[in-house]
Order: structure tokens, then C-alpha cells, then sequence
């Protein structure tokens, strides 16, 4: 056997492990949601009434069903696009209107991808806001809203993306050896950037904001502030309930652009007691670094896929391996970043680990500055409001979960 086929079975080994394990996973989280649908766990018997528990656990049940199918379309897709001959003939299709081995094939190349898999996952997002959420009571999303927002995503994408594809390709083609390192400085700079743009002129461009200046929640807000030492360009309330009734909040931005978000959803639910300790628990993500640890990781993470292309990239058993007959910077990163997620599943759970640990620590900040008990009960109205399972199973939330299990988080908060 030649190293082109072993590097073929070697793909096709790792997408069968991996989405096997995803499939495994979905069964066992049906499984076990379904078999406590019926039983409030006692922690929550006064907090959460037995019809919101079973709400959640069929809302649940539903998505992950959804899931199941995106797993097994996203397998056939990745098959199509590789094996099956899928970049290769988009390379074909570009190649018609540019000449092959340009920069402007190239990035016609990875449009066309992008495209491809945009095309194929639109019915899932359709399903999920017009189906499953609309069954649930959450979407208040209409056709037109949704296709104005899917109309100025596709803008941005072609405003913003498209030029930094066309940057990338030119580092790969002109820089040489090390081109992996130029294309690694220059995506931490582009993404240093969005974390300016993306609160002052991305998101208003979808979602109204306005200042919170006055009432009982301003104040609290103000003196919560104050406490912390923290300075920003202000406590906005967002428009969320125009897309969605899911409550959130969340923290955005660096330096002076940074901000704090509250959905009008949350700030409707809970007492200002509550919108204080979650405001206190989103602060606890900024002092704690959490933001500047997760780019400082992804940086990290980016410059070693960097690092590896570039050693496949001049390999033709990796294009050919792949599907790809003939070879290019465009092709290569194209399957690079189809191929790579296969092989870096088994990752995620650390992912998800670091990111639940983030989250105690943000709680106990939040604590020391604010009140545990109004945190708590903040959550539990949450978690019932947005029909959050109370009793995931527990492989399935390793995996996945960037949240503690909802007794194990409020337990700590009690004690607290």
C-alpha cells in the first residue's frame, strides 16, 4: 500500500471514530434527558416546576436530534468535498473564470467552499429557529428578519472575509519558507482587530443598544462598577427579544471599545439584585483574564495548524490523498481546514474543561462582589426561562458543555 492510500485510510479512520463518538454521544444524551423527564432532581423541586423541567428536557431532546442529522450530513458533505472530488471540481469551476494558480482562483476556490457548506447547513438553521424553537416558544425571528440578517451576514462575510483570504494566499505565495508565520501574525492582528469593530460597528449594524443610565439597575450597576475598578464605555441593554426570548448577557471588546451587554430578555426576568450578580460574574471573566487566556491559547493552537500545513503543503500524497489532483495554496488550505476537526475531536473535552473552569472562577468573583444567593437564583430562573436541561448526561456534557452541570454550579454557589 502506497503512503498516498495509508494517508486515505488514515482520514477515513479518524472521520469514522469521530463521528461515531458524536452519534454515541447524542444516543447517550436522548437517553438519559428522557429518562429523568419525569423527575425534577430535588435540588430544584421548589425552583422549577415539573412541567418546565419536562419543557427542557423535550426542547433538548429535539435539538440533539437535529444534531444527529447535522453529524451525519457534515460526514457525507466532508466525503463529498474530499474523497468524492468536491474541491477539485471547485477548482474546475474557478478555473473558468481565472487563471488556475492565481491569487484570485485561489480565493474563488475558497468562497466557493464556503458557499457549498453554507448552502447545505441554511435548512438546519432553518429548522431550528422556524421549527424547533417556534415549537418551544422561543422564536419571535420572522422570514423577513431572518433573511435581512442572513443577507448582511453574507456582506460582512464578503467585506471582511474574502480580503483576508485573498492576504492569506498572497503570505503563502510570496513569503517563502516561513509563509506560516506571516499568515499566523497577520490573523492575531485581523482578530485583534474585530475585537475593536465587532462592538462598536458590527453589532449595531443587527441589534439596537441602548445605555443603561437610570433607575434602581443603572445605580447598582454604577456602585457594582466602582467596586471592581472597572472602566468601560458603558452597560448597554440589547434588543435581543426581537430575535429570540433566551435571556443572556456578555462582555465584548478591549481597551476603549470594550462594553457590557444585557439582552432585554434578562433584565425583564430577573430582579436588579440578580442583573447584578450576572453583571458580577461577566466582570469576573474580564479581571480574570479569561478573554486575553482564551486568544493567547487560540494563538497558540493557530500557530501549530500553521505549522503543520506547512509541512503537508508541499506533500502530493496529502492532495491526492485528499481527493485533489492538482495542487495548490488554495487547495491545501482548503483541505487542511476540512480535514484537521476530524482529527482533533478528541480535544475538545479539554477545551470544554478550561472553559467550565473559567466559569467557577468567574462565579467566585462574582461572590466576592456581589451576592451568591441572588446569583444563584438569577440561574435558576435562567435555566428554566431558556429550558436548560437540568440533567444532562454527564459523558455528553464533558464533551461538550462550556457550562457546569446546573446542580453541581448552583451547589457551589449555596455553599458560597
Amino acid at each position: 500500500m502506497s503512503a498516498l492510500n495509508s494517508f486515505t485510510w488514515v482520514f477515513l479512520a479518524a472521520l469514522a471514530v469521530a463521528t461515531a463518538t458524536r452519534l454515541w454521544l447524542a444516543r447517550r444524551q436522548i437517553r438519559h434527558v428522557r429518562a429523568h423527564r419525569d423527575a425534577v432532581p430535588p435540588m430544584f423541586a421548589e425552583t422549577i416546576p415539573a412541567e418546565a423541567h419536562r419543557k427542557a428536557a423535550d426542547y433538548t431532546v429535539a435539538k440533539t436530534r437535529l444534531g444527529t442529522l447535522a453529524t451525519l450530513l457534515d460526514a457525507l458533505v466532508l466525503l463529498g468535498l474530499t474523497l468524492g472530488g468536491g474541491v477539485q471540481l471547485l477548482s474546475h469551476l474557478a478555473a473558468l473564470a481565472f487563471a488556475p494558480g492565481t491569487l484570485l482562483h485561489g480565493t474563488a476556490l475558497l468562497v466557493g467552499l464556503f458557499l457549498v457548506q453554507f448552502a447545505l447547513h441554511l435548512p438546519f438553521s432553518l429548522y431550528r429557529t422556524f421549527v424547533i424553537e417556534q415549537r418551544f416558544g422561543f422564536n419571535r425571528m420572522t422570514a423577513r428578519l431572518y433573511l435581512t440578517d442572513l443577507a448582511k451576514q453574507l456582506l460582512l462575510a464578503a467585506l471582511i472575509g474574502v480580503p483576508l483570504l485573498m492576504a492569506i494566499l498572497w503570505l503563502m505565495e510570496r513569503m517563502g519558507e516561513f509563509w506560516w508565520l506571516y499568515v499566523w501574525l497577520t490573523l492575531n492582528v485581523f482578530l485583534l482587530f474585530l475585537q475593536l469593530l465587532i462592538p462598536t460597528v458590527v453589532m449595531p449594524w443587527f441589534n439596537k443598544f441602548t445605555p443603561l443610565t437610570e433607575g434602581e439597575l443603572a445605580e447598582r450597576v454604577r456602585g457594582l462598577l466602582q467596586r471592581c475598578g472597572f472602566r468601560s464605555r458603558g452597560v448597554f441593554l440589547m434588543d435581543g427579544s426581537k430575535r429570540s426570548s433566551h435571556g443572556n448577557a456578555f462582555f465584548t471588546g478591549f481597551g476603549a471599545s470594550k462594553r457590557i451587554v444585557l439582552f432585554d430578555t434578562l433584565v425583564n426576568r430577573l430582579d436588579p439584585p440578580e442583573v447584578e450578580a450576572v453583571l458580577a460574574h461577566e466582570l469576573g471573566h474580564y479581571k480574570l483574564h479569561h478573554v486575553l487566556k482564551g486568544l493567547a491559547l487560540g494563538a497558540a493552537l493557530s500557530l501549530a495548524g500553521l505549522w503543520i500545513l506547512g509541512q503537508l503543503i508541499d506533500r502530493p500524497w496529502f492532495y491526492s490523498g485528499l481527493g485533489v489532483a492538482t495542487p495548490s495554496l488554495a487547495a491545501a488550505l482548503a483541505l487542511f481546514l476540512l480535514a484537521v476537526p476530524e482529527f482533533t475531536f478528541f480535544l475538545d473535552p479539554l477545551a470544554s474543561l478550561l472553559s467550565r473552569k473559567h466559569e467557577f472562577e468567574a462565579d467566585g468573583y462574582a461572590t466576592s462582589n456581589a451576592d451568591s444567593t441572588q446569583l444563584a437564583q438569577a440561574l435558576v430562573k435562567l435555566y428554566r426561562d431558556n429550558a436548560s436541561t437540568l440533567t444532562p448526561d454527564p459523558l455528553h456534557s464533558a464533551f461538550y458543555d462550556s457550562h457546569p452541570p446546573a446542580a453541581v454550579r448552583i451547589s457551589r454557589l449555596r455553599t458560597a
